[in-house]
């Protein structure tokens, strides 16, 4: 009988994977999916470095670009396919530039799902918090962490797990800052993470806001899963009237929306309060730092990668 350990797992599908120019992305993508592809998918190809560039447009306003200068197509094939040969045949057909070389990975048959959780583990913030996807909440309060507030939180269709430096500044500065009692605005609060943690560590009410209707679903649902807290999260549009100003308002988004929403952010706090922004590079932070000033003395609070915190307080008289 052969050993079980060297019978090699069978392979199920091809992934095809290459870059082509933003200007045949849907040719290419169109082209893949006709000869059999089972999936494609664009990505920017200089995603995690500083040559990113993030795809958003403001409320009514159309994004500035429509997709990625270098993208990153990968494409899934079954095994049975030889996807190399279509990358050929594809670009003779429709006269497109065939690309300067691709990758073909082989997928075995997993647990999938296991797989997946695998990949999110809980995460430590300061002395007092922890974020914990719910297959490890409980293991995470009777282990290692006992006697953390635990933050359970599932990776889902909103941006926001605690993982990306930019959360996680947040979720530092609110664990190391907040006393207890103060009343905050998560302004863009995707998965609601900073909300529920300034609920966690006693802010008295906290006001969750978002312009995209699958975050304020996300953070609805995130925060019926975290009770019981003493603070009230209320969740609403970016447009919702009628908010009253906070002593914390913090917003974790970009650079550009973060300079284009000063007016607003800066009205929403009360004098004295304290303003918390992130999404914002080092190299970016003079320059979101003015659009604020002089209503608001921006500094920088703290780093993490290439990313930055900043913090400022409104003064107590106008100017």
């Amino acid at each position: 009988m052969p050993n079980a350990a060297a019978i090699e797992p069978e392979v199920s599908w091809l992934e095809l994977q290459f870059e082509v120019p933003l200007a045949a992305v849907d040719s290419w993508s169109d082209a893949l999916l006709e000869a059999g592809a089972l999936s494609v998918d664009a990505q920017d190809a200089d995603a995690d470095s500083l040559d990113e560039i993030p795809l958003y447009g403001e409320p009514g306003l159309a994004p500035a670009a429509s997709g990625w200068q270098r993208t990153r197509l990968t494409s899934l094939w079954n095994a049975a396919t030889d996807p190399a040969v279509w990358v050929s045949e594809i670009a003779d057909a429709l006269a497109l530039e065939a690309p300067d070389g691709y990758r073909i990975r082989r997928l075995v048959e997993q647990d999938w799902v296991r797989l997946t959780q695998s990949q999110f583990n809980p995460i430590p913030i300061g002395t007092r918090l922890l974020i914990a996807p719910s297959w490890h909440a409980q293991s995470a309060r009777e282990g290692e962490f006992a006697g953390r507030l635990v933050i359970e939180l599932d990776p889902g269709l909103a941006f926001g797990t605690g993982s990306h430096p930019t959360t996680r500044l947040c979720l530092e500065w609110l664990e190391a800052k907040l006393n207890g009692g103060e009343t905050v605005i998560d302004y863009g609060c995707g998965s609601g993470i900073l909300a529920i943690a300034a609920a966690r560590l006693g802010a008295r009410s906290v006001f969750a806001l978002d312009i995209d209707p699958q975050a304020l679903q996300s953070t609805r649902a995130n925060a019926l899963a975290n009770p019981p807290t003493d603070a009230v999260i209320c969740v609403g549009g970016a447009d919702t009237p009628d908010l009253q100003p906070a002593q914390i308002v913090i917003a974790n988004i970009l650079s550009m929306p973060l300079k284009l929403l000063a007016p607003v952010l800066t009205s929403l706090l009360e004098p004295g309060g304290t303003l918390v922004l992130s999404g914002v590079l080092e190299r970016q932070a003079a320059e979101v730092a003015s659009a604020y000033a002089p209503a608001i003395a921006l500094t920088v609070a703290s780093t993490c990668e290439d990313w930055v915190c900043l913090v400022g307080r409104r003064p107590h008289t106008s100017f």
